[in-house]
Protein backbone atom coordinates (compact mmCIF):
# COMPACT_ATOMS: atom_id res chain seq x y z
CA UNK A 1 0.00 0.00 0.00
CA UNK A 2 1.48 3.54 -0.86
CA UNK A 3 1.72 6.31 1.60
CA UNK A 4 -0.53 9.29 -0.43
CA UNK A 5 0.84 11.74 2.34
CA UNK A 6 3.79 12.63 4.54
CA UNK A 7 3.63 11.22 8.20
CA UNK A 8 3.39 14.40 10.00
CA UNK A 9 -0.16 15.05 7.93
CA UNK A 10 -2.09 11.77 9.06
CA UNK A 11 -2.69 13.00 12.36
CA UNK A 12 -2.58 15.89 14.86
CA UNK A 13 0.70 16.22 17.13
CA UNK A 14 2.55 13.95 14.44
CA UNK A 15 6.14 14.58 13.03
CA UNK A 16 8.35 13.43 10.76
CA UNK A 17 9.33 10.13 12.54
CA UNK A 18 5.62 9.17 12.94
CA UNK A 19 6.54 6.30 10.16
CA UNK A 20 7.53 2.32 11.19
CA UNK A 21 10.93 0.28 11.13
CA UNK A 22 11.21 -2.81 9.69
CA UNK A 23 14.31 -4.53 11.09
CA UNK A 24 16.27 -7.53 9.26
CA UNK A 25 19.15 -9.39 10.40
CA UNK A 26 20.02 -12.37 8.72
CA UNK A 27 17.83 -14.35 7.28
CA UNK A 28 15.68 -15.80 9.55
CA UNK A 29 15.12 -12.48 12.36
CA UNK A 30 12.98 -9.41 11.30
CA UNK A 31 11.12 -7.57 13.51
CA UNK A 32 8.75 -4.27 13.63
CA UNK A 33 9.63 -1.18 15.48
CA UNK A 34 8.54 2.55 15.84
CA UNK A 35 11.18 4.58 14.01
CA UNK A 36 12.17 6.85 16.65
CA UNK A 37 12.80 3.57 18.43
CA UNK A 38 15.91 3.89 15.96
CA UNK A 39 19.17 4.52 18.52
CA UNK A 40 17.69 1.97 20.95
CA UNK A 41 18.81 -0.48 17.55
CA UNK A 42 22.15 1.20 17.18
CA UNK A 43 25.28 0.87 19.17
CA UNK A 44 27.81 3.73 19.93
CA UNK A 45 30.69 3.28 17.28
CA UNK A 46 28.15 2.80 14.18
CA UNK A 47 28.41 5.48 11.24
CA UNK A 48 25.40 6.60 9.87
CA UNK A 49 26.11 7.81 5.96
CA UNK A 50 23.67 10.10 4.98
CA UNK A 51 23.69 11.91 1.72
CA UNK A 52 22.98 15.99 2.39
CA UNK A 53 22.07 16.48 -1.63
CA UNK A 54 18.67 19.01 -1.52
CA UNK A 55 16.14 17.97 -3.37
CA UNK A 56 14.85 20.59 -6.38
CA UNK A 57 11.49 21.50 -7.68
CA UNK A 58 12.28 19.51 -10.87
CA UNK A 59 9.06 19.56 -12.48
CA UNK A 60 8.16 22.70 -14.66
CA UNK A 61 5.08 23.15 -17.47
CA UNK A 62 6.52 23.24 -21.19
CA UNK A 63 4.86 23.32 -24.72
CA UNK A 64 6.32 21.45 -27.50
CA UNK A 65 4.32 22.98 -30.88
CA UNK A 66 0.78 22.56 -29.63
CA UNK A 67 1.85 20.06 -27.07
CA UNK A 68 1.48 20.29 -23.11
CA UNK A 69 4.09 18.45 -21.26
CA UNK A 70 6.01 18.42 -17.89
CA UNK A 71 9.44 18.40 -17.65
CA UNK A 72 11.71 16.59 -15.37
CA UNK A 73 15.32 18.22 -14.79
CA UNK A 74 16.89 14.78 -13.86
CA UNK A 75 20.85 15.82 -13.74
CA UNK A 76 22.65 18.51 -14.24
CA UNK A 77 25.62 17.71 -16.84
CA UNK A 78 29.66 19.54 -16.70
CA UNK A 79 28.98 20.97 -20.30
CA UNK A 80 25.64 23.29 -19.00
CA UNK A 81 23.53 20.55 -20.42
CA UNK A 82 20.47 19.30 -18.23
CA UNK A 83 19.54 16.12 -18.47
CA UNK A 84 16.12 15.87 -18.77
CA UNK A 85 12.81 13.54 -18.95
CA UNK A 86 9.51 14.68 -21.23
CA UNK A 87 6.29 13.80 -19.16
CA UNK A 88 2.73 14.33 -20.54
CA UNK A 89 -0.30 15.87 -17.84
CA UNK A 90 -2.26 12.86 -16.79
CA UNK A 91 -4.51 15.41 -14.48
CA UNK A 92 -4.81 15.73 -10.90
CA UNK A 93 -1.32 17.57 -11.08
CA UNK A 94 0.20 13.77 -12.17
CA UNK A 95 1.63 13.09 -15.43
CA UNK A 96 2.49 9.86 -17.26
CA UNK A 97 5.38 8.50 -19.24
CA UNK A 98 6.05 9.88 -23.09
CA UNK A 99 9.03 9.17 -25.24
CA UNK A 100 11.78 12.05 -25.27
CA UNK A 101 12.63 13.83 -28.70
CA UNK A 102 12.60 14.40 -31.44
CA UNK A 103 16.44 15.37 -31.53
CA UNK A 104 16.40 19.42 -32.33
CA UNK A 105 12.64 20.14 -30.53
CA UNK A 106 12.49 23.81 -28.70
CA UNK A 107 10.55 23.45 -25.73
CA UNK A 108 8.95 27.07 -24.47
CA UNK A 109 9.22 26.93 -20.63
CA UNK A 110 7.82 29.97 -18.28
CA UNK A 111 9.95 32.96 -18.06
CA UNK A 112 11.26 33.19 -21.56
CA UNK A 113 13.67 29.63 -21.17
CA UNK A 114 13.66 27.64 -23.59
CA UNK A 115 15.20 23.85 -24.09
CA UNK A 116 16.96 22.43 -27.22
CA UNK A 117 16.81 18.68 -26.91
CA UNK A 118 19.79 16.56 -28.81
CA UNK A 119 20.53 13.51 -28.01
CA UNK A 120 19.44 10.49 -25.73
CA UNK A 121 21.20 10.07 -22.46
CA UNK A 122 22.16 6.60 -23.50
CA UNK A 123 22.08 4.57 -26.57
CA UNK A 124 18.89 2.97 -27.48
CA UNK A 125 16.84 4.41 -24.60
CA UNK A 126 14.90 7.73 -25.35
CA UNK A 127 13.34 8.19 -21.61
CA UNK A 128 15.98 10.57 -20.59
CA UNK A 129 17.37 13.26 -23.36
CA UNK A 130 20.41 15.61 -22.85
CA UNK A 131 19.17 19.00 -23.26
CA UNK A 132 20.46 22.74 -23.69
CA UNK A 133 18.54 25.10 -21.58
CA UNK A 134 18.65 28.94 -23.47
CA UNK A 135 19.41 31.83 -23.03
CA UNK A 136 21.50 31.56 -19.83
CA UNK A 137 22.68 27.54 -18.49
CA UNK A 138 22.64 29.33 -15.25
CA UNK A 139 19.63 30.09 -15.26
CA UNK A 140 18.03 26.42 -14.97
CA UNK A 141 18.26 26.58 -10.75
CA UNK A 142 16.14 30.61 -10.83
CA UNK A 143 13.76 28.62 -13.37
CA UNK A 144 13.31 26.02 -10.97
CA UNK A 145 13.12 28.27 -7.92
CA UNK A 146 10.45 30.69 -9.53
CA UNK A 147 8.61 28.06 -11.52
CA UNK A 148 9.15 24.90 -10.38
CA UNK A 149 7.63 22.04 -8.06
CA UNK A 150 8.32 18.67 -6.55
CA UNK A 151 7.79 15.52 -8.99
CA UNK A 152 5.14 13.78 -7.82
CA UNK A 153 4.14 10.33 -8.89
CA UNK A 154 0.13 9.26 -9.12
CA UNK A 155 -0.17 7.22 -6.24
CA UNK A 156 0.30 10.72 -3.60
CA UNK A 157 -2.60 12.25 -2.94
CA UNK A 158 -1.92 15.84 -3.89
CA UNK A 159 0.63 18.38 -4.37
CA UNK A 160 3.39 19.23 -1.52
CA UNK A 161 5.68 22.28 -0.71
CA UNK A 162 9.03 21.37 -1.69
CA UNK A 163 10.11 21.63 2.07
CA UNK A 164 8.55 18.29 2.43
CA UNK A 165 10.83 16.86 -0.45
CA UNK A 166 13.78 18.13 1.74
CA UNK A 167 15.62 15.78 4.42
CA UNK A 168 17.03 17.26 7.73
CA UNK A 169 20.18 16.64 6.44
CA UNK A 170 20.06 18.70 3.31
CA UNK A 171 22.87 21.34 2.20
CA UNK A 172 21.63 23.53 -0.96
CA UNK A 173 24.77 23.39 -3.23
CA UNK A 174 26.61 26.62 -4.34
CA UNK A 175 25.85 25.44 -7.99
CA UNK A 176 21.92 25.19 -8.10
CA UNK A 177 22.62 21.31 -8.54
CA UNK A 178 20.18 18.89 -5.96
CA UNK A 179 18.22 15.51 -6.71
CA UNK A 180 15.33 15.47 -8.74
CA UNK A 181 13.80 13.14 -6.57
CA UNK A 182 14.49 13.31 -2.88
CA UNK A 183 17.21 11.02 -0.82
CA UNK A 184 13.73 9.62 0.87
CA UNK A 185 15.89 7.48 3.46
CA UNK A 186 16.84 10.33 5.45
CA UNK A 187 12.79 12.11 5.68
CA UNK A 188 11.80 10.09 8.83
CA UNK A 189 14.93 11.99 10.30
CA UNK A 190 14.18 14.48 12.64
CA UNK A 191 16.74 17.37 14.81
CA UNK A 192 15.69 15.39 18.03
CA UNK A 193 16.10 11.93 16.87
CA UNK A 194 19.46 13.35 15.32
CA UNK A 195 20.45 14.28 19.04
CA UNK A 196 19.39 11.37 20.51
CA UNK A 197 21.90 8.59 18.03
CA UNK A 198 24.49 11.18 18.39
CA UNK A 199 23.91 11.31 22.81
CA UNK A 200 24.34 7.17 22.14
CA UNK A 201 27.28 7.38 20.41
CA UNK A 202 26.58 6.93 16.91
CA UNK A 203 27.97 9.31 14.51
CA UNK A 204 27.05 11.28 11.42
CA UNK A 205 29.37 11.07 7.97
CA UNK A 206 28.12 13.04 5.44
CA UNK A 207 28.04 12.90 1.27
CA UNK A 208 26.54 13.66 -1.88
CA UNK A 209 25.03 12.05 -4.55
CA UNK A 210 23.06 13.92 -6.92
CA UNK A 211 19.77 11.92 -7.77
CA UNK A 212 18.49 11.71 -10.54
CA UNK A 213 14.62 10.68 -11.80
CA UNK A 214 13.33 7.51 -10.40
CA UNK A 215 14.65 4.17 -12.79
CA UNK A 216 12.10 1.77 -11.60
CA UNK A 217 9.21 2.36 -14.11
CA UNK A 218 11.28 1.20 -16.94
CA UNK A 219 13.26 -1.80 -14.82
CA UNK A 220 16.20 0.23 -15.86
CA UNK A 221 19.87 0.29 -14.18
CA UNK A 222 20.44 3.62 -12.41
CA UNK A 223 21.77 6.15 -14.92
CA UNK A 224 25.11 8.15 -14.15
CA UNK A 225 25.18 10.28 -10.90
CA UNK A 226 27.21 12.95 -9.85
CA UNK A 227 28.77 12.07 -6.40
CA UNK A 228 31.25 13.47 -3.76
CA UNK A 229 33.08 11.74 -0.65
CA UNK A 230 34.87 14.29 1.38
CA UNK A 231 38.00 13.48 3.04
CA UNK A 232 36.48 13.77 6.46
CA UNK A 233 33.87 11.08 5.71
CA UNK A 234 36.53 9.00 4.45
CA UNK A 235 38.42 8.86 7.45
CA UNK A 236 35.45 8.46 9.71
CA UNK A 237 33.97 5.25 7.75
CA UNK A 238 37.24 3.75 8.06
CA UNK A 239 38.21 4.68 11.26
CA UNK A 240 34.52 3.11 12.63
CA UNK A 241 35.77 0.20 10.21
CA UNK A 242 38.67 -0.34 12.29
CA UNK A 243 37.49 0.03 15.57
CA UNK A 244 34.65 -2.46 14.91
CA UNK A 245 32.18 0.29 14.59
CA UNK A 246 29.22 -0.82 11.46
CA UNK A 247 29.12 1.43 8.48
CA UNK A 248 25.06 1.76 7.67
CA UNK A 249 24.23 3.56 4.69
CA UNK A 250 20.63 5.77 4.80
CA UNK A 251 19.70 5.69 1.44
CA UNK A 252 20.42 3.47 -1.57
CA UNK A 253 22.39 6.84 -2.76
CA UNK A 254 24.72 6.40 0.09
CA UNK A 255 25.66 2.68 -0.24
CA UNK A 256 26.47 3.87 -4.39
CA UNK A 257 28.37 7.05 -3.21
CA UNK A 258 30.44 4.85 -0.67
CA UNK A 259 31.10 1.96 -2.59
CA UNK A 260 32.26 4.49 -5.93
CA UNK A 261 34.69 5.59 -3.45
CA UNK A 262 36.20 2.25 -2.09
CA UNK A 263 39.05 0.47 -2.83
CA UNK A 264 38.68 -3.50 -3.27
CA UNK A 265 39.83 -3.95 0.50
CA UNK A 266 36.91 -1.74 1.52
CA UNK A 267 38.77 1.17 1.85
CA UNK A 268 37.20 4.63 1.33
CA UNK A 269 39.66 7.33 -0.39
CA UNK A 270 38.03 11.13 -0.91
CA UNK A 271 36.52 10.95 -4.58
CA UNK A 272 33.99 12.96 -6.46
CA UNK A 273 32.64 12.39 -10.42
CA UNK A 274 30.38 10.58 -11.67
CA UNK A 275 29.42 7.31 -10.49
CA UNK A 276 27.56 4.69 -13.03
CA UNK A 277 27.77 1.50 -10.54
CA UNK A 278 25.46 -0.61 -9.95
CA UNK A 279 25.51 -2.64 -6.87
CA UNK A 280 24.33 -6.69 -7.43
CA UNK A 281 25.07 -9.71 -4.87
CA UNK A 282 27.49 -10.56 -7.70
CA UNK A 283 29.85 -7.65 -7.31
CA UNK A 284 29.02 -7.42 -3.26
CA UNK A 285 29.48 -4.46 -1.00
CA UNK A 286 32.84 -3.93 0.59
CA UNK A 287 32.14 -1.04 2.85
CA UNK A 288 28.56 -0.89 4.03
CA UNK A 289 27.73 -3.24 6.90
CA UNK A 290 23.80 -2.02 6.44
CA UNK A 291 21.21 0.01 4.91
CA UNK A 292 18.34 2.00 5.71
CA UNK A 293 15.56 2.29 2.97
CA UNK A 294 12.24 2.89 1.79
CA UNK A 295 10.20 0.11 0.22
CA UNK A 296 11.09 -0.78 -3.14
CA UNK A 297 8.48 -2.07 -5.90
CA UNK A 298 9.28 -5.60 -7.59
CA UNK A 299 11.67 -5.27 -10.41
CA UNK A 300 13.11 -2.04 -9.11
CA UNK A 301 17.16 -2.31 -9.50
CA UNK A 302 17.47 -1.23 -5.95
CA UNK A 303 16.32 -4.34 -4.56
CA UNK A 304 19.75 -6.16 -5.94
CA UNK A 305 21.71 -3.70 -3.57
CA UNK A 306 19.33 -4.47 -0.73
CA UNK A 307 20.20 -8.13 -1.64
CA UNK A 308 24.16 -7.55 -1.52
CA UNK A 309 23.97 -5.95 1.92
CA UNK A 310 21.67 -8.82 3.41
CA UNK A 311 21.35 -11.60 1.21
CA UNK A 312 18.22 -12.62 -0.76
CA UNK A 313 16.88 -14.47 1.75
CA UNK A 314 16.77 -11.44 4.27
CA UNK A 315 15.31 -9.40 1.92
CA UNK A 316 12.38 -11.68 1.02
CA UNK A 317 11.66 -12.31 4.75
CA UNK A 318 11.66 -8.62 5.37
CA UNK A 319 9.49 -7.70 2.22
CA UNK A 320 6.93 -10.47 3.52
CA UNK A 321 6.60 -9.69 6.85
CA UNK A 322 6.54 -5.70 5.33
CA UNK A 323 3.04 -6.75 3.16
CA UNK A 324 1.67 -8.54 6.13
CA UNK A 325 1.94 -5.90 8.58
CA UNK A 326 0.60 -3.67 5.81
CA UNK A 327 3.78 -1.24 5.72
CA UNK A 328 3.13 1.72 3.55
CA UNK A 329 5.80 2.44 0.28
CA UNK A 330 7.30 4.50 -1.37
CA UNK A 331 8.74 8.28 -0.39
CA UNK A 332 6.39 9.17 2.41
CA UNK A 333 6.07 5.89 3.64
CA UNK A 334 7.55 3.28 6.40
CA UNK A 335 11.50 2.28 6.12
CA UNK A 336 13.72 -1.26 6.32
CA UNK A 337 16.58 -1.10 7.92
CA UNK A 338 18.75 -4.19 6.51
CA UNK A 339 21.76 -5.59 8.37
CA UNK A 340 24.65 -8.35 8.12
CA UNK A 341 24.32 -11.13 9.58
CA UNK A 342 27.03 -10.95 11.68
CA UNK A 343 27.03 -14.50 12.97
CA UNK A 344 27.01 -15.88 9.32
CA UNK A 345 29.98 -13.64 9.25
CA UNK A 346 32.28 -14.47 11.73
CA UNK A 347 31.05 -18.04 11.20
CA UNK A 348 32.51 -17.50 7.44
CA UNK A 349 35.74 -15.26 8.78
CA UNK A 350 36.23 -18.75 11.15
CA UNK A 351 35.90 -21.34 7.96
CA UNK A 352 38.36 -19.38 6.39
CA UNK A 353 40.84 -19.29 9.05
CA UNK A 354 40.64 -22.78 9.22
Amino acid sequence: MSARIPAEQRGPGLGRDAVRLLVSQGSERVSLHAFRGLPGLLRAGDVLVVNTSATLAAAVDARLGGEDLVVHFSTRGDDTRWAVELRAPAGGGTTRPRAGGPAGAVLELPGGHRLTLEEPLAAGADRLWWARPSPAPDGVPALLRAYGRPIRYAYTERDQPISAYQTVFAVPAADGAGSAEMPSAGRPFTAELVARLVSRGVQFAPLVLHTGVASQEAHEPPYPERYEVSAATAGLVNAARASGGRVIAVGTTAVRALESAADARGRVRPAAGWTDLVVTPERGVQVVDGLLTGLHEPGASHLLMLEAVAGRAAVRLGYAEALARLCLWHEFGDVHLLLKDENRDHMHCDSNAQ
